[in-house]
């Protein structure tokens, strides 16, 4: 339960602070995937306002982030009155472990250990058991990762878009 204030009733800073903390997510490679997806259905290139508005972020995070995927060789960008970012490589050869590998593999979990060099002996046990789970768990994230690809995605969403289409057509769905 939150620690509420005496007074005002709202949250107290300490707890809003600890809140803020632990709930720091990295959602790049969802916001990736995101884009990608929206670029696919696309004829022409897609201008990074036009992708920030989709994902409801600034064009210059967008710009900042389709950057690392050029490097990766997965989007290409025009310059210009006509240009935009567009997608260079084969949906289904383009895994989500290579997205996470071009967005600088950034940490999968927040949990982490207490302090990671201690002299407690306690601290060395926690840590030993932390780390081994740890490890298992992101061995197995990457390696589902590498078995899915952008083309899967891109199948999953045109199913649901179809599935949607036919419910709208019989008046399942407004």
């Amino acid at each position: 339960m939150a620690r509420l204030e005496s007074e005002g009733g709202g949250l107290t800073a300490a707890y809003i602070c600890n809140i803020e903390c632990y709930m720091k997510r990295d959602s790049r490679l969802s916001s990736v995937l995101h884009a990608l997806l929206h670029m696919a259905e696309q004829s022409r290139p897609m201008t990074s306002e036009a992708l920030a508005n989709c994902l409801g972020t600034n064009p210059v995070v967008v710009r900042r982030t389709m950057g690392l995927l050029r490097e990766a060789g997965l989007v290409s960008s025009d310059r210009g009155h006509a240009g935009g970012w567009r997608i260079c490589a084969d949906l289904a050869s383009v895994s989500l472990r290579q997205l996470h590998e071009a967005l600088g593999e950034p940490a999968v979990f927040a949990i982490a250990n207490r302090h990671e060099n201690s002299a407690c002996l306690v601290e060395q046990s926690v840590n030993a058991a932390l780390d081994d789970a740890f490890a298992e768990a992101e061995a197995l994230l990457l390696e589902r990762f590498a078995s899915v690809t952008l083309g899967d995605l891109a199948a999953d969403f045109a199913r649901r878009h179809e599935a949607l289409r036919a419910r709208k057509e019989t008046g399942l769905v407004a």
